[in-house]
């Protein structure tokens, strides 16, 4: 039975670039689903046509057993949409934002005025509720965006890079809320340039790059595609890089990454503790000196770098659909609609 949110075959193309190539989804409900991959790889464009604001060109996508296609109305009744851009209004106090989208949903002001309260204490904004929203800092705005997501609890949201731009302390209480909503039954896609976000709180994780599925699995299933273990290792200085290389090239089963900044060594290894005792004895052998050293299993990082051929970037601009200029994205959603 398809899942919650399920896509087959999506197509969309910006001229001659082919934003979306055959993208297949499927997100069972009560799951959340980490849609990762590199700026421009299509992850906005596929979040778009499933919350109705673009039109493939070709496929099909079902969202809460609803037809995006044939009936994108009572699609939009049935989620929430968090856009990588703050979409709240500047001249409106946070209060008075959660409010209006409270009573665009038919919420009496009684209630909508309840659950404001809530929301601006759950997301750190009770002290700043009856300011206006353009005296807000960009971290504020973000919070109050997220929070005019959850005024109301639908059963499929859609969190578009959402912790982009907020400090450590604000993106774990927001991953906190995220668990809570999944806990209560709610089916997230979440797309995020955080990697450890995605291991943290995704069932599931797919890898799209150049519009293509190019992965998918469990954040272990992806780490065991990727190798066994890796051995770190951090010389005392940098003429020590290359004799360190020499033991590790000799005792790794792979290539020997070097950051010569940080004068960091890393290289593919298996043989647990009993080797890397083994590497420390020969380093100390050649009168290498070493600042850490550490045994490690493969991270999101180190998947996505084999997968698509490089890190992923934490950035602040979002992700553009390929072949469009930044003045020529989509306006967010509710700039003209409301789609929370």
């Amino acid at each position: 039975m398809p899942g919650a949110i399920h896509a087959e075959g999506l197509v969309k193309t910006f001229g001659d670039v082919r934003a979306l190539d055959g993208v297949d989804l499927d997100v069972p409900e009560g799951t959340v689903l980490g849609l990762l991959g590199p700026n421009g790889a299509g992850k906005t464009t596929a979040v778009r046509v499933l919350t109705t604001l673009l039109r493939p060109d070709s496929g099909t996508a079902v969202v809460a057993g609803i037809d995006v296609l044939k009936r994108p109305n009572e699609v939009r009744r049935s989620i929430g949409l968090s856009g990588q851009f703050a979409a709240v209004d500047e001249y409106l106090t946070g209060r008075e934002n959660l409010q209006m989208v409270g009573q665009l949903y038919q919420l009496s002001a009684r209630d909508a005025k309840a659950r404001a309260g809530v929301l601006l204490d759950r997301f750190n904004l009770g002290d700043a509720a009856d300011r206006t929203a353009k005296t807000y800092s960009g971290g504020m705005r973000r919070r109050l965006d997220l929070a005019a997501a959850l005024v109301v609890s639908p059963p499929v949201m859609f969190m578009d890079e959402p912790t982009t731009g907020l400090d450590p302390r604000n993106r774990q209480q927001l991953w906190d809320v995220i668990e809570d909503l999944v806990a209560g039954g709610t089916t997230l896609l979440l797309t995020t340039q955080y990697l450890e976000e995605a291991d943290r709180l995704a069932n599931d994780i797919c890898v799209i790059d150049h519009g293509r599925v190019i992965a998918r699995g469990t954040s272990d299933e992806l780490k065991a595609r990727t190798g066994g273990e890796r051995v770190e290792v951090v010389v005392h200085r940098p003429d020590e890089i290359e004799p360190a290389r020499s033991v590790l090239t000799s005792l790794g089963k792979g290539e020997v990454t070097v950051v010569r900044l940080s004068r960091k060594l890393t290289a593919p290894v298996s043989g647990g503790a009993k080797l890397l005792a083994e590497i420390i004895r020969d380093l100390d052998a050649r009168g290498v000196e070493i600042d850490d050293i550490a045994l490690r299993r493969p991270t999101l990082d180190d998947v996505f770098l084999s997968l698509t051929g490089h890190a992923a970037e934490a950035h602040e601009n979002g992700d553009e659909e390929p072949g469009r200029a930044p003045a020529e994205r989509s306006p967010d959603p509710r700039s003209k609609e409301d789609t929370r």
